[in-house]
């Protein structure tokens, strides 16, 4: 059995065991009339049957698809001849990885060698054999552990208690695997930048004004040095998130403003979905909309007015970015603008001020530290845009502040760095990490500031 289909069969094993003990509870008061004697509801005893159930199953399979290539490929090497065992490292790992293609399809066993062929074949009987192993396993903890649950429960048994420490104890496990999971990143990329590092010294990545990338990888290979001053790309991602923030920040405002406290009920449900309909399209759309719309337009404007405009341009790229990011803006807005109280807008019209002072003197300021943060959590999301950006600003690294010149930003030359096949001991690949690392702390600097803003500068209304 499959272990896509041994989950399915788990989850309808903890379906059944629900109502079993749900069914065992009821029955041992003497039927519905009784629950009153039981310490929880009968969905708890159900619940707490069904988790008992389905967990150590679930743990079970989890555990083996973790570990199972491993000792399958461990098992089928010591059965290998001695002259295959006997390789370096690097032959071997290619033998290896022959292998896994056959397993996988990639390749018919009859290009292969007669030794690849009989390890791929050896796999796939141990994997047969395990899976059957498995599936008894799982099916016999599963039943066994209904069984045990269902005779144990009596009417003082404390289902909902165990119930909530064991969903409390799921929730943590969550928690700590969301946690664990960003440590490891943020570990990661700090590793590999730390290598580049000591390749590249600091002062000339942060405060060198060329970026040419261009590493041999061959003592005898032409364009043996590079240049790594990444001044010109964050200038880049600045020039654009800038030209994108003049777009999105007046547009979303004002248009939060409208809905917020202008326009009628029936408007404001028509509009506001179809303005959050910009959110949910892709980048790539808008990708396509600023190479085929928006670029070839601005250069024709340009040409007319006897501006020199690139094809691709900052400006193209900032502008449908602000365009994508009026959503976020207009949205964060329009919930700081509502929540605040309509007894402050009504003792503002009791002192004689009109709708517009009301709005500019009482609400905006009372909403102004969650705009604010809403603002810098948009410039955020401007900064780690990519696709726009690779699509419509091209990748030229100018050091220009002119907004109609071809600009690249952070994250194209990452995407750059790391396409197609990678040296990792190189510093042209490992100057990817090194500016991921730069994009990290500058989001999470954007992040701590908004919500910085928004817990001090908050007010509390009754």
């Amino acid at each position: 059995m499959t272990p896509s289909l041994l989950l399915v069969v788990v989850v309808a094993m903890s379906v059944v065991a629900f109502w079993v003990g749900k069914g065992r509870s009821i029955a041992i008061v003497g039927g519905t009339r009784g629950i009153r004697q039981l310490h929880s509801l009968p969905g708890h005893y159900g619940l707490l049957t069904a988790l008992w159930c389905g967990l150590p199953a679930l743990l079970v399979i989890g555990l083996w698809l973790a570990f199972q290539d491993g000792l399958l490929l461990r098992l089928v090497s010591s059965h290998l001849p001695p002259e295959i065992r006997a390789l370096p490292a690097a032959e071997f790992g290619l033998f290896v990885n022959d292998v896994r293609n056959v397993i996988a399809g990639n390749l018919p066993p009859a290009q292969v060698s007669p030794a690849t062929a009989a390890a791929a074949a050896e796999y796939l009987e141990l994997r047969r054999v395990a899976r059957l192993a498995l599936t008894g396993l799982v099916l016999a903890m599963g039943v066994v552990a209904a069984l045990v649950v269902r005779g144990r429960i009596h009417p003082e048994l404390r289902a909902r208690n165990s119930v909530e420490i064991i969903l409390e104890g799921l929730l943590f496990l969550c928690s700590l695997i969301a946690v664990l999971t960003t440590v490891g990143i943020i570990l990661s990329v700090v590793f590999e930048a730390s290598r580049f590092f000591g390749v590249v010294p600091v002062g000339e990545f942060l405060f060198g004004t060329r970026w040419s990338p261009q590493m041999a990888i061959r003592a005898d290979q032409v364009g043996s040095s590079g240049a790594f001053g990444a001044v010109p790309l964050f200038a880049g991602t600045l020039l654009i998130s800038a030209v994108a923030m003049v777009v999105a920040v007046p547009v979303g405002l004002f248009s939060a403003i409208y809905l917020a406290e202008y326009a009628p009920q029936r408007v404001r449900r028509l509009v506001k979905p179809l303005l959050e309909v910009l959110a949910g399209v892709p980048t790539v759309v808008y990708g396509f909309f600023a190479v085929v719309t928006v670029g070839p337009a601005l250069r024709a404007w340009g040409e007319a007015l006897g501006l020199d405009v690139a094809g691709e341009s900052a400006l193209a790229a900032g502008l449908v970015m602000g365009i994508m990011i009026i959503p976020f803006v207009s949205s964060l807005a329009d919930d700081m603008i509502t929540a605040v109280p309509q007894s402050l807008r009504d003792g503002a019209y009791a002192l004689g001020a009109t709708r517009s002072e009301t709005i500019k003197q009482v609400v905006l300021r009372a909403a102004l530290p969650g705009i604010v943060g809403g603002v810098l959590l948009a410039i955020s999301r401007a900064i780690g845009e990519t696709m726009i950006v690779v699509m419509a600003a091209g990748l030229a690294a100018n050091l220009t502040a002119n907004p109609l010149e071809a600009v690249t930003t952070v994250t194209v030359q990452i995407v750059t760095l790391l396409v197609g096949d990678q040296e990792f001991d190189s510093p042209k690949t490992l100057a990817a990490f090194a500016l991921g690392l730069v994009l990290f702390v500058a989001t999470l600097v954007l992040n701590v500031v908004a919500l910085y803003v928004v817990r001090r500068y908050r007010e509390q209304y009754d």
